[in-house]
């Protein structure tokens, strides 16, 4: 069998979208991921390949893997004929032990390539808001390890060096340290007042600060509890944060916010979420699946010209309706002089994926409202509509009454799931999931199927937000009760009211 190949790649310090392109070309290819623990597992929505984490949880009595055992796995993958990505917290060459892993390679003769990535220090420090170099404070910058090898028998830090560095300094795993590295530093002529700064879990929604001189520092973040993974960044740089902090003012800055919509759909929403400083928690309810047959659907597509109008309540309907069409080898040609009604603008946008512009969209995201935006154009007129196994059958009444002969073909399931994805249930169990967004009737059933305390109206947390009325009158039928309200029916209207339900910026 042909040899693999290793990719060594650095998945950036935690926030998602600061994966590099080549990172990302290389989480679409690979047939086995094996990432650190450091590494967001949102990123492995990028890939269909089996992921294994090297760490396995947070706790000092979880297993990790030896080096030598991943360096042993990554050889033997190779060997195999798979394509590996090593996926690393940060650039895995800073502190990262990428380089022996390469090194093991190279050994081996197996075929690798490092792909850089963000470094956490200069993450951390843009998301706290101060530059690590300054034509006014810093015209260097050094990276120091906070934890050495355990095995070396004395440090190989010199402290007197750092004490007159002229510039920046970060210390990378050293917060169980940071009382000694101050001492050592103050001891070797740096000056108490100077300014410092701990950021905790940096350019994640739950990223924290604590800036004081450096006498003080060591006191207040004790205070703070804050725990790895953390920097400590040391220099005059840190005053900038006065100014120029920008990320921990993002409105849903903090928050952890389920996402209950299928798990393709689902992934779409998390940049969304994370570019508004929020931590996106997938936990889908439903599962979309093509139909147990194709026959009734190739039957309509082969018998499309006499349609007037072809309606798609989702974008699901359309990826159903035109994807099925493309694999039989035709395109939207076919669809001849049919107009198109999309129910909201989401569906709106999932049509013009296909180079097609929706003719009618209602001014309301709501079936009751694309009845009624439908009905004078319907009267007489032979209707399509693409739909899912199941749900409201108020649009299909109204467009009848309207005179429209309406002909409705399933192009997708929607299906309840049997239960939520392990971090969800993890989550839920702790209290520490802020909100949970539904978007649709059936979501909110699933909702109140899968997660019993929901009904509780003694829960502090989640509090549950939904898209429309329609939405909010069905979690009132099983017992959900509704915190915040979407006025435009739309995810950004979810997500603004969330942000609006919690004042804005937090």
């Amino acid at each position: 069998m042909q040899t693999g190949i290793v990719y060594l790649v650095g998945a950036g310090p935690g926030d998602p979208g600061l994966l590099t392109l080549r990172g990302l070309e290389c989480l679409r290819r690979a047939d086995l991921v094996l990432y650190d623990g450091l590494v967001n597992p949102l990123l492995l929505t990028h890939t269909r390949a089996y992921a294994e984490r090297t760490c396995r949880g947070e706790s000092r009595a979880a297993r990790s893997l030896k080096q030598r055992e991943i360096n042993d796995r990554l050889i033997a993958a190779a060997r195999s004929g798979q394509t590996v990505v090593r996926l690393k917290g940060g650039d895995p060459f800073v502190f990262g032990r990428g380089s022996e892993e390469a090194q093991a390679l190279a050994a081996a003769g197996i075929p690798f390539e490092v792909v850089p990535g963000i470094t956490a220090a200069v993450a951390a420090g843009a998301y706290a808001g101060f530059s690590l170099t300054h034509r006014d404070h810093a015209s260097a910058v050094a990276f120091v390890t906070g934890h050495e090898d355990p095995a070396k028998s004395d440090t190989s830090i010199d402290y007197a060096a750092l004490a007159k560095f002229p510039g920046t300094l970060v210390f990378y795993m050293g917060l169980h340290r940071l009382r000694e590295i101050a001492r050592s530093l103050v001891a070797a002529g740096m000056q108490p007042k100077t300014l410092g700064a701990v950021i905790s879990r940096a350019t994640t929604a739950h990223q924290r600060t604590v800036t004081a001189t450096l006498a003080t520092l060591p006191d207040l973040v004790e205070g703070a509890g804050l725990h790895a993974p953390s920097l400590i960044v040391i220099g005059e740089c840190v005053e900038q944060r006065e100014t120029i902090a920008w990320y921990e003012k993002r409105p849903l800055f903090g928050l952890r916010i389920g996402i209950a919509r299928g798990a393709e759909q689902g992934a779409e929403l998390i940049p969304r979420v994370v570019e508004l400083g929020g931590e996106p928690v997938l936990m889908p309810t439903i599962e979309i699946r093509p139909p147990d047959s194709w026959d009734v659907v190739d039957a309509v597509l082969d018998r499309l010209t006499p349609f007037d109008w072809i309606v798609f309540t989702s974008s699901n309907g359309v990826a159903g309706l035109l994807g099925r069409l493309w694999e039989r080898g035709r395109d939207v040609r076919s669809l001849g002089g049919a107009k198109l009604a999309a129910i909201g603008e989401g569906t709106a946008g999932a049509l013009a994926q296909w180079k097609l512009k929706a003719d009618l969209v209602p001014e309301t995201f709501r079936a009751e409202a694309l009845a009624a935006a439908l009905a004078p154009e319907v009267a007489g007129r032979r209707v399509l509509w693409a739909r899912a196994s199941r749900g409201r059958d108020v649009l299909p009444t109204e467009l009848r009454k309207a005179g429209a002969t309406l002909e409705e073909v399933v192009v997708y399931q929607n299906l309840d799931v049997a239960k939520l994805p392990d971090q969800a249930n993890r989550l839920l169990a702790e209290g520490a999931l802020d909100w949970i967004c539904l978007s649709s009737p059936s979501i909110a059933r699933g909702i109140a199927r899968l997660v019993p305390s929901a009904t509780d109206s003694r829960a502090a947390t989640p509090k549950l937000v939904s898209i429309s009325p329609v939405t909010t009158a069905a979690a009132g039928e099983v017992g959900l009760k509704i915190s915040a309200e979407a006025t435009e029916s739309t995810w950004d209207g979810i997500l603004s009211a969330i942000a609006a339900a919690e004042g804005g910026v937090r």
